[in-house]
């Protein structure tokens, strides 16, 4: 029988510009097969609605319709991927599996068990979901940068032509197959959402949604990004987290674009290289500060604490733009990056509540939740992180309202008993609660820092 290679899909569910599919097609002979496992291991965990398993289900069946006009089709596999991957390697008597680098603890050691599975395979992983990683990009002692500048100007430096060209496959290589169904959502266990409200289908409309950003948004980026009314953002995080594009197109297309929207949006590119970059060497940021004093911070307790939490994540805390971003989360999957900095401060020092709980709502409820950039982003907020918000920077929901959504469309969109009598006063004084920060904060302070440090 002739040997045949396994393509395992997880966060590349597309076939352009494809580092897996790549790897697979252009080295070494035999047919190359596509396979993607919904993982029992993260799915039982999911309440049985989830936009996230609906959008990776369109973007399957979008997956496997350009699959098939090829001759070719997808397998798809429910189960515990560690099993299913060798069950199916063995099946096609593949000789090499190729899949893509995850740096998420679990996935690390899902992988090793796969490896372990299939000692007489060649299993083999290649890097796609970032420009750089794990230890492509250090200081100049060896070490990994720990503050986004230098991050960025060594990343910038660094950057050749090579780092993003297209992997392209040669999908001539793929195994020539009859159609295979795929499961519907309700044999997943799951049901349908509201989720075509937002998206429909994978990459093939992803590449649409990037093109249109490009011509008509990303000219305005720099000045219409901040403005939640506005749609001046790219809209392609859920795509970029579950590759229904490639981190690399987008960093050609911010390249092309040149100017100081081209440039802004790079470097929002480059945070998230620097997010996983710090989830690889501190894996304990999943469930913990990167910064260890930080464990000491005194956080509000019991039925205080219960009160403040499910005010917040209702979006009942009185105060407007906080508010309106914790429903437009709860109603859509997504929150506006201002707007999660701006929340995410909030809890933490304004409320007083553990930033590791507020980490677990959003990625509860995010469309484009990412391990990594929601950990660093968080952390940042609580100010226990890489290149963190510093503790005595306490944002100012009123004058991030008056900068950000100054006639209040954002707000009176999400808010629509804004102004009325069920709108609730605020929960917390800004004046007091910023100072209950500073002192809760203060047991960290090496020295005399300011106090005035508010924005």
């Amino acid at each position: 029988m002739t040997s045949s290679t396994l393509v395992w899909l997880r966060r590349d569910l597309r076939l352009h510009d494809h580092a897996a599919l790549h790897a697979a097609t252009t080295q070494g002979e035999g047919r190359v097969h596509l396979a993607f496992v919904f993982d029992t291991e993260i799915l039982d965990a999911l309440p049985r609605q989830d936009r996230r398993v609906e959008l990776i289900h369109c973007a399957l069946q979008d997956l496997q319709a350009q699959l098939v006009a090829r001759g070719a089709s997808l397998i798809v596999r429910l189960g515990r991927a560690a099993e299913e991957i060798p069950r199916l390697a063995n099946e096609l008597a593949a000789s090499r599996v190729v899949f893509a680098h995850d740096d998420d603890p679990y996935a690390l050691r899902r992988d090793a068990a796969v490896r372990q599975a299939l000692p007489q395979v060649q299993v083999d992983s290649v890097q796609d979901v970032t420009v750089f990683e794990r230890r492509q990009l250090l200081t100049g002692a060896g070490q990994p940068y720990t503050v986004f500048t230098p991050y960025r100007r060594s990343w910038q430096a660094a950057l050749r032509p090579a780092h993003v060209e297209a992997r392209e496959p040669r999908l001539e290589r793929l195994a020539p197959s009859a159609p295979i169904e795929l499961p519907s959502l309700p044999a997943l266990g799951f049901e349908a959402t509201d989720l075509h409200r937002f998206w429909r289908g994978g990459s093939q409309q992803a590449q649409r949604h990037l093109q249109r950003f490009v011509q008509e948004r990303l000219p305005q980026y720099a000045s219409d990004r901040e403005r939640p009314a506005l749609p001046g953002t790219s809209g392609l995080s859920a795509a970029l987290r579950f590759g229904l594009l490639s981190v690399r197109e987008l960093v050609r297309a911010a390249q092309q674009a040149g100017g100081e929207g081209g440039q802004i949006w790079l470097s929002e590119l480059i945070w998230r290289d620097f997010f996983h970059q710090v989830l690889h060497h501190h894996p304990g940021v999943v469930d913990g500060p990167l910064k260890p004093a930080y464990a000491q911070i005194p956080w509000v307790q019991g039925e205080l604490a219960e009160a403040r939490f499910q005010a917040w994540c209702e979006g009942r805390t009185g105060l407007p733009l906080v508010d309106a971003g914790m429903r437009q989360l709860r109603a859509t999957g997504f929150m506006h990056n201002r707007l999660r900095m701006l929340t995410a401060s909030f809890l933490c020092k304004q409320l007083g509540v553990d930033w590791r709980r507020g980490e677990a709502w959003f990625a509860q409820w995010l469309l484009d939740f990412d391990l990594a950039a929601n950990s660093g982003g968080w952390q940042w907020s609580a100010g226990c992180g890489c290149d963190a918000q510093p503790w005595f920077r306490v944002f100012n929901p009123q004058t991030q309202a008056q900068k950000f959504d100054p006639d209040g469309a954002f707000q009176r969109r999400w808010l629509p008993e804004l102004g009325g009598p069920d709108y609730p006063a605020p929960m917390v004084d800004l004046a007091e609660s910023r100072l209950a920060a500073l002192a809760r904060y203060g047991i960290l302070k090496a020295g005399k820092a300011s106090e005035d440090f508010v924005e």
